[in-house]
């Protein structure tokens, strides 16, 4: 799906195109794909890579840890790293990916987050579509949320398709839209349940950032202190960036007909990890409510993320979520 954005005069550094007026000419989003991963560019620039091999930790750590289908690495347009994989205080951190935590069906718990636990994980299984229009890129694959049964083989608990576009935007500044949807092949349907961590959009940022160089604000003017467990309809997460600007950021969006929106959160408080390499934020819909999910519907979750050098106003953001409708 095309996204089109309307009419926006604001005084601010990043233009919001406008389908409905000349646009300048941007050089536009393309695409390249191997056995490994596919790779979404802007001219010579990387912007994401989404990974559908199965990723394994570094030698010595249990193989338990290994998976696939996430996003990583976020680079911002000036191409400063902004996500981060296998971190070793959490091996099971992977960039931008959304497991679910606490589940249950017929007589099971699985948490297919939690990789060490040995319940469940999430797995690429195919591609669907490849999309290249003008100024815009990307794809739709399946997934498999996979739990272990009891005997020791597999079953697939829930069927999640990702489609992930880019778009270029006038000045340093490129768009993501995230478009999540599931279902469950389970006749018993499966049960989310309510717990701070689970589904939504994952993010376990770069090792660079700490309270000492990184921010956050949300669309409630929460910061990074007090956003854990309240809602929002956008996070600002910026901090110390080597590109001429000095800053990088995203502007992650949740759309309004999403599940529990305005959505809560889960963001690790400033001193966790003793304040070192600790930005993890996550928009979690059952952060408060569990949310059933019956056999032969689909449910869908969709996200923006708007990556940016240099500085970006509330005013600006506030502005991105209005024309996220």
């Amino acid at each position: 799906m095309i996204l089109q954005l309307t009419l926006l005069l604001l005084t601010t550094q990043f233009a919001i195109p406008n389908a409905n007026q000349h646009q300048p000419d941007l050089k536009g989003p393309r695409l390249s794909a191997n056995d490994h991963e596919t790779t979404i560019f802007i001219g010579d620039q990387p912007v994401l890579t989404y990974v559908n091999k199965e990723t394994y930790p570094p030698e010595g750590v249990d193989s338990v840890y290994k998976r696939s289908a996430y996003i990583h690495p976020l680079w911002s347009p000036g191409g400063e790293r902004l996500t981060r994989i296998q971190p070793p205080d959490h091996w099971h951190h992977y960039g931008i990916w959304n497991p679910w935590t606490r589940t249950r069906f017929g007589d099971y718990k699985v948490d297919f987050w939690n990789l060490a636990d040995r319940q469940g994980t999430v797995r690429f299984a195919e591609y669907l579509e490849k999309i290249e229009e003008k100024n815009l890129a990307g794809f739709s694959v399946r997934q498999e949320h996979i739990y272990y049964k009891k005997d020791g083989s597999e079953g697939v608990a829930m069927d999640e398709n990702w489609k992930i576009t880019v778009q270029n935007l006038e000045g340093a500044a490129y768009m993501v839209d995230l478009l999540t949807t599931l279902s469950t092949p389970l006749e018993s349907g499966i049960t989310l349940e309510a717990y701070r961590y689970g589904g939504g959009l994952g993010y376990r940022a770069t090792e660079r950032w700490n309270p000492s160089n990184c921010s956050v604000l949300t669309s409630e003017g929460k910061n990074w202190s007090n956003a854990d467990a309240t809602h929002a309809r956008w996070v600002i997460i910026e901090g110390e960036s080597s590109v001429p600007e000095g800053r990088s950021g995203i502007l992650f969006l949740s759309h309004p007909e999403n599940q529990a929106h305005p959505e809560p959160m889960r963001m690790w408080p400033p001193d966790s990890n003793n304040g070192k390499e600790n930005a993890f934020f996550e928009f979690c819909p059952i952060r408060h409510h569990e949310w059933l999910l019956e056999h032969g519907k689909t449910y869908t979750l969709r996200y923006r993320m708007v990556v940016f050098d240099g500085p970006l106003s509330t005013e600006t953001a506030e502005q991105y979520w209005l024309n996220f409708q």
